[in-house]
């Protein structure tokens, strides 16, 4: 019952089921062996992510996978989305960022690419295919993982046809709990202290 719980990462729920018993009497053996019970956001992070975590820390080896690390942090830091607590995310229109980023991920959490979502918002006087044809060659990304392209109407002339001419990109990690060391590693920084990373 207990490696149900602690190794497999059961819910009390599916090992009451497992074992043909209630709720209740998995409750007490847990508590008989000293677990505390999973909270609510532990226990739904848990469950949509049965095969653990879907990224892991990789501990810079060079100067090169230092900077990095840094550059991401900074990036995310400068341009991501910190309100949202269930995912990374971090939008812009310049292209060699947003790759920047994307490398950041890979190289320092080791993120499937494939894992990765993207969400496309250009003005009307942009041509949407085209904007999404560039982004899918540029970071080689299949469609597949791109939301619904956004347009938003254009309401005067300027410099933004000139950077925004291929729209704004965000790049979406649905993970909290990243979310979560991203951002406290950040908050260690804007403290001046030097950030915990996982060993």
């Amino acid at each position: 019952m207990v490696n149900r719980y602690s190794k497999r990462k059961l819910s009390v729920r599916q090992i009451s089921v497992e074992l043909g018993c209630s709720q209740n009497k998995v409750t007490y053996w847990l508590q008989r062996h000293d677990i505390s019970k999973r909270s609510i956001s532990e226990a739904i992070y848990t469950l949509s992510n049965p095969a653990g975590d879907p990224f892991e820390f990789r501990q810079p080896r060079s100067s090169q996978e230092w900077f990095i690390l840094g550059l991401g942090l900074g990036l995310f830091w400068g341009e991501g989305n910190k309100v949202n607590k269930h995912s990374v995310r971090l939008g812009n229109s310049d292209p060699a960022l947003i790759k920047a980023f994307i490398n950041f991920l890979e190289s320092a959490y080791k993120i499937d690419k494939k894992r990765l979502r993207f969400g496309l918002q250009v003005f009307s006087d942009v041509s949407p295919e085209a904007a999404l044809d560039y982004w899918c060659k540029y970071l080689k990304i299949p469609r597949s993982q791109f939301f619904k392209t956004v347009v938003t109407k254009s309401t005067k002339e300027g410099t933004y046809k000139r950077k925004n001419i291929y729209g704004v990109l965000t790049v979406y990690f649905s993970n909290s709990k990243l979310r979560d060391i991203i951002t406290a590693a950040i908050e260690e920084l804007r403290l001046g202290k030097v950030p915990h990373l996982p060993s």
